[in-house]
C-alpha cells in the first residue's frame, strides 16, 4: 500500500484466523463516531436562536471551548469533533461535513459556505484493500480563505492564504496562496 496513513479496520490476529472482529483503534473511532453522532443531531434539533444550547453542545463536540467570534449554522455535521480545530472569527454556513479523524485546521478569517464538505479518510482503491483499510491525511486551511457553497475538500489538501474555492469545486490537490480554484469534472484516472 502506497500511503502510511493507514488503520487496520478489523483486528490483523484474528482475521487470520477468519473471525471479522473490529480492531481496538477502530473500534474506538468508531464509538466516537457514535457519541457524536448522538451529539450533532442534538445540536441540529435546537431552535436558530439557542446560542446557550448551541454553544454548550459545540463544546462537547470539538472538546473544548469555543474560539471568540466562531459562527457555526446548523445543520452541522462531523464525525469526530476533537480533531476540528477552528480559529477565531470562523464562519460555518448551514449543512456543511466535517470528516476530521485525519485532523482539520481553518485558520483565522475562513468563511465557509453552505453544504462545503471536508473529508480526511478514505479506502485504499484496491478492490481486495478497500474494506480492510482506511487511509487518512490531514486538511490545513490558511487564514482568510473563503470556501463557496458545495466544494468539496478532499485529504492531505492543503489551502494557502486568501484563497477562493468556488461553489462546487472539488479539491484534491494543495492550493497555493491568493489562488481561485474552479472546476468539479470527473474524469477517469486509470482502470484496473
Amino acid at each position: 500500500m502506497a500511503s502510511d496513513n493507514i488503520m487496520r479496520i478489523h483486528d490483523p490476529e484474528l482475521l487470520a484466523r477468519g473471525e471479522r472482529v473490529l480492531g481496538a483503534e477502530f473500534q474506538a473511532m468508531h464509538e466516537r463516531v457514535l457519541e457524536v453522532s448522538a451529539l450533532t443531531s442534538r445540536l441540529n434539533l435546537l431552535p436558530f436562536d439557542d446560542e446557550v444550547g448551541k454553544v454548550a453542545l459545540l463544546e462537547q463536540i470539538l472538546g473544548r471551548p469555543l474560539p471568540a467570534g466562531l459562527t457555526i449554522y446548523p445543520p452541522f455535521y462531523t464525525d469526530h469533533g476533537r480533531n476540528l480545530d477552528l480559529a477565531e472569527g470562523v464562519f460555518i454556513n448551514q449543512g456543511c461535513t466535517f470528516l476530521d479523524y485525519a485532523g482539520i485546521r481553518l485558520g483565522k478569517r475562513v468563511m465557509i459556505g453552505p453544504k462545503a464538505t471536508f473529508i480526511t479518510v478514505g479506502h485504499p482503491v484496491d478492490p481486495e484493500e478497500r474494506r480492510e483499510y482506511l487511509t487518512g491525511a490531514p486538511i490545513d486551511i490558511a487564514e482568510r480563505v473563503w470556501i463557496g457553497a458545495g466544494a468539496m475538500i478532499l485529504p492531505g489538501v492543503s489551502i494557502g492564504r486568501e484563497s477562493v474555492i468556488a461553489a462546487g469545486a472539488i479539491v484534491a490537490d494543495d492550493v497555493p496562496a491568493n489562488s481561485l480554484v474552479t472546476g468539479s469534472k470527473g474524469t477517469v484516472a486509470r482502470s484496473w
